[in-house]
C-alpha cells in the first residue's frame, strides 16, 4: 500500500476518534481547527442545525511573521466574533492535531478573549 494512503488512513481514524466523542448542540457549538501548509482556519459549528455560526482564518489577518504567531491572534479573532453573537462556551475539537503549537496557540487566544472550554 502506498504511504502515502497509509498516512490518509491513520489521521481519518485519529479524527472520527476525536469527534466520536464532540457533539456541538446549540447551548455549546463545536470550536473546529483545520491547519493546511500555509493558512489556518477556524469555525465555530452548530452541528444540530449544520450550520456555521462564526468562522475566521490566517487569510483575514494582515500580520507578518510566523504562523504560531498568527494563530494566537486568530484564536482571539474567533473569541470576539462569538462572543458578539452571543457564544460563551465552546467544545474544543482539535480534528486528527495534537494539541500542541499552532493549535494549542489558538486555544490560548480564544480562551484570553473570553471564550470557555
Amino acid at each position: 500500500m502506498n504511504k502515502r494512503i497509509k498516512l490518509n488512513k491513520k489521521k481519518e481514524r485519529r479524527k472520527t476518534r476525536t469527534r466520536a466523542k464532540i457533539y456541538g448542540g446549540n447551548d455549546r457549538p463545536r470550536f473546529s481547527v483545520f491547519r493546511s501548509s500555509r493558512h489556518t482556519y477556524v469555525q465555530i459549528i452548530d452541528d444540530e442545525k449544520g450550520l456555521t455560526l462564526a468562522s475566521a482564518s490566517t487569510k483575514e489577518l494582515k500580520t507578518k511573521g510566523k504562523k504560531s504567531d498568527k494563530s494566537l491572534i486568530l484564536g482571539e479573532l474567533i473569541a470576539k466574533k462569538a462572543v458578539d453573537k452571543g457564544i460563551k462556551k465552546v467544545i474544543f475539537d482539535r480534528g486528527h492535531y495534537k494539541y500542541h503549537g499552532r493549535v494549542k496557540n489558538i486555544a490560548e487566544g480564544a480562551r484570553k478573549a473570553g471564550l470557555i472550554f
